[in-house]
């Protein structure tokens, strides 16, 4: 005990400096000309360059991958692909705005309700070739409009005396580029210093991450903390911090916040946080997706199974954003057949083993209620739940493991269907993160302009259609975080937006939208798009080649890598 203390001491000890180095260079921070700030981008993506095969192989080992694993490929995207992309299309915006320009949005419109989006994906020929037939919009919050879109627009850089901040981002243990891609939005988006906490799940990363950022932490700008719980309660309550953003649960957001015990639950009640600090925060749900009645065929259904297997399935199921509660058609009559497809993938997948903690308990209390759970080749697959149940378990927590979830309604004409299941999903779920759609392109064209009112309706950050959600992770430019609303008493999916290299600052949710079938499929239906099975899809045969080329590909953009690249995905 004594030993424990004494570290837990000098902890402290080396937290309190760090916090005192960055109070001394938080304001030369907020005033660093944008030009000094790009070359800090610019060396960091040349370290992250040299230490990215190390990042990967910490994480296939902290993540009890086999490292001759397709799904090492997750590892590539998700963490220096995710990561090199960010920093580039920030340097991009920076600068334009050391030029006197307004960040390169290509083209920003309203829709006939006068809401104005802005169209973010693709930007260039690169993007158009990477994830062909791929495109991403954000639209803004109502207030929103065109004669202010750029008043709302990178707003820390329209200040002409800023004021610096140290800020605490806690860092997220399960998708490795989320901790260093929330500092930096901290950074250049807010203009404050950071203090970054690694998880303990995934603080093998830490050290190779200072390796990639030492131009920052050379200058005072950023530092990095370990430990558990009682060095975060240390951190969000030391004096020091001035602001604090959280990627993880609703439950260590209350925490943080309120406290715990009677003490925290009564300061909840009463919305009397017992800290006088900024929260920021990104804290997940129940991911809804939902499946549109339509003339589907057989091959339809089985690249469809492969899409939501790997809604569920990437990374183990410990994505904020994992599909959880899939909603059909009771009376679509290719109900069945898509359910015992996505058995299939379930069953014909390999096992995986387990990495985050709580996983297969979560899985054990999903199995409990309700509906006819079953387990296959360790996932469950939880059917038939009944819509009507009231606070039902699979509706209410996130499972954030190997489990998905299946309700129907009743209606079968494709319009009223999603009408009901957005309501359902606003209403009944838990959480404002992330949806999906899957529709048919027939279904989708015989909706017309009804299919977008529908998305205005839906009340999520991250909405895809035909493209799981979290592509709007991956593209940087898209804004990512809880559809505004929530409150610090009542805070679901969170408060705030990261990613985002635009730099809007009312953003309400992304649309991504994909191709309904692949290439070459997709040509004998007049569809004539060039995406291959994506690179994501848990069952893509060549995902970690593939995967790793795209990454060094993102982090030093050249025409002659581009062949190797598309030679890798065609075979997936």
């Amino acid at each position: 005990m004594a030993t424990r203390s004494a570290q837990t001491q000098s902890q402290f000890f080396t937290i309190d400096h760090h916090v005192q180095d960055l109070q001394a260079h938080k304001d030369i921070w907020a005033t660093l000309p944008i030009p000094e700030k790009i070359k800090l981008l610019e060396s960091s993506l040349k370290n992250l360059k040299k230490h990215a095969q190390e990042w990967v192989e910490a994480s296939v080992t902290g993540k009890n991958l086999e490292p001759n694993s397709p799904w090492v490929g997750e590892e590539w995207v998700s963490g220096p692909w995710a990561l090199a992309g960010w920093i580039t299309a920030m340097m991009e915006t920076l600068a334009a705005l050391d030029s006197g320009k307004h960040p390169p949005v290509k083209r920003i419109r309203t829709r006939k309700t006068g809401q104005v989006v802005a169209e973010v994906f693709p930007n260039n020929l690169y993007d158009f070739i990477l994830l062909n037939s791929t495109s991403a919009e954000v639209w803004m919050q109502p207030e929103v409009t065109l004669n202010n879109f750029w008043e709302n627009t990178a707003v820390f850089y329209q200040n002409p005396n800023p004021e610096g901040k140290v800020a605490l981002v806690l860092g997220a243990g399960n998708i490795n580029s989320i901790a260093p891609l929330d500092m930096l939005y901290k950074l250049f988006a807010d203009g404050e210093v950071v203090l970054l906490k690694m998880n303990p799940v995934n603080d093998y990363l830490g050290p190779i991450l200072e390796k990639v950022f030492v131009p920052f932490t050379s200058r005072g700008f950023l530092r990095f903390a370990y430990g558990g719980a009682e060095v975060g309660q240390y951190l969000t309550d030391h004096d020091g911090i001035e602001s604090i953003h959280i990627t993880g649960s609703a439950n260590t957001h209350d925490a943080i916040m309120f406290g715990t015990g009677t003490e925290g639950a009564s300061r909840k009640a009463t919305n009397t946080p017992r800290l006088n600090k900024s929260m920021t925060s990104e804290l997940g749900g129940v991911g809804p997706l939902i499946i549109v009645p339509g003339p589907w065929n057989e091959a339809d259904i089985a690249f469809q199974a492969q899409n939501i297997a790997t809604q569920k399935l990437h990374n183990s199921g410990c994505n904020c954003v994992a599909a959880q509660v899939m909603i059909t058609s009771a009376g679509w009559k290719h109900r069945d057949a898509l359910i015992d497809g996505i058995r299939n993938e379930f069953r014909n997948l390999p096992p995986r083993t387990p990495y985050y903690p709580g996983a297969e308990d979560r899985q054990e209390r999903a199995m409990q209620h309700g509906g006819t759970a079953e387990e296959i080749n360790g996932r469950v697959f939880i059917t038939n739940l009944d819509p009507t149940a009231e606070d039902n378990y699979c509706f209410r927590s996130e499972f954030f493991s190997q489990a998905l979830a299946q309700t129907d309604l009743q209606s079968s004409d494709p319009l009223t269907f999603l009408r009901e299941a957005i309501a359902f999903a606003n209403d009944e779920l838990d959480g404002t993160l992330g949806a999906t759609i899957l529709i048919h392109p027939k279904t989708l064209a015989k909706m017309g302009g009804a299919f977008d009112d529908a998305l205005a309706e839906l009340k999520y950050g991250a909405i895809g259609v035909n493209v799981w959600n979290a592509g709007a992770f991956l593209l940087p430019h898209a804004a990512w975080g809880a559809h505004p609303g929530h409150t610090l008493d009542n805070i679901q999916s969170g408060i705030g937006t990261v990613h985002n290299a635009f730099l809007f600052d009312k953003p309400q949710k992304t649309i991504v939208r994909g191709p309904f079938r692949s290439m070459p499929r997709a040509w004998l239906h007049g569809d004539f798009n060039m995406m291959p099975k994506p690179i994501w899809f848990v069952n893509n045969k060549t995902a970690a080649t593939t995967g790793k080329r795209v990454a060094y590909f993102a982090m030093e953009p050249s025409w002659a890598k581009m062949p190797a690249i598309v030679l890798s995905a065609m075979m997936g």
